[in-house]
């Protein structure tokens, strides 16, 4: 019982992310100190808000959870459910973080990075989920997608993109850099 409940939790997750990301962060309906950071962090694509930050929204989510389950099913059941929910939420902060900082090494790395990216670079309110698209889907929100535009000036900021000032090998068809062209040196030069 203890695991179905901790998987529960892992997919309840999955909702709290779509919903924190999409309504929290970016349709500010807890006001504009809430999504300050996350649109720091779309500024900045190489830029992630503190754990301290991260550490605090989590204890106000998860002790929300904690005072609703553990009275209504007792402690194996909250903590169960908890348990699930961390869980879920640190393999979404390592995928987050992965996807910023790191190449991709599978299939699902490669759509994970497609889907996550098209969010920061091209429509800022379609694919909200970055670990699963099911609540994009039921929400109408998903994009399928298969090329993605990334403004140079980010560009450099993913060290996993661009070698020799182009795009790296393996990922010229599903990255490109519109009406930019990448200079001999390190720095990005725009085109006339």
């Amino acid at each position: 019982m203890m695991m179905a409940l901790f998987l529960v939790g892992a997919f309840v997750w999955s909702l709290l992310e779509y919903t924190l990301h999409r309504w929290v962060f970016h349709e500010r309906i807890l006001g504009r100190r809430a999504s300050h950071e996350h649109l720091e962090h779309h500024a900045k694509v190489n830029w992630f808000p503190p754990w301290s930050s991260k550490l605090k929204a989590a204890a106000v989510v998860l002790g929300g959870v904690g005072l609703v389950t553990v009275p209504l099913g007792g402690a194996v059941v909250g903590l169960s459910l908890v348990g699930g929910i961390v869980a879920g939420w640190l393999t979404y902060e390592a995928l987050h973080r992965a996807i910023h900082v790191a190449g991709p090494r599978s299939a699902y790395g490669h759509w994970a990075r497609r889907h996550h990216l098209h969010h920061h670079f091209a429509d800022p309110r379609k694919n909200h989920g970055v670990s699963t698209p099911l609540w994009d889907v039921v929400f109408g929100t998903f994009v399928s997608v298969e090329i993605v535009r990334v403004p140079a000036r980010q560009a450099a900021k993913l060290p996993w993109l661009l070698h020799d000032g182009h795009i790296a090998a393996g990922l010229e068809g599903t990255y490109q850099l519109p009406d930019f062209v990448v200079a001999d040196s390190p720095s990005l030069a725009r085109t006339a």
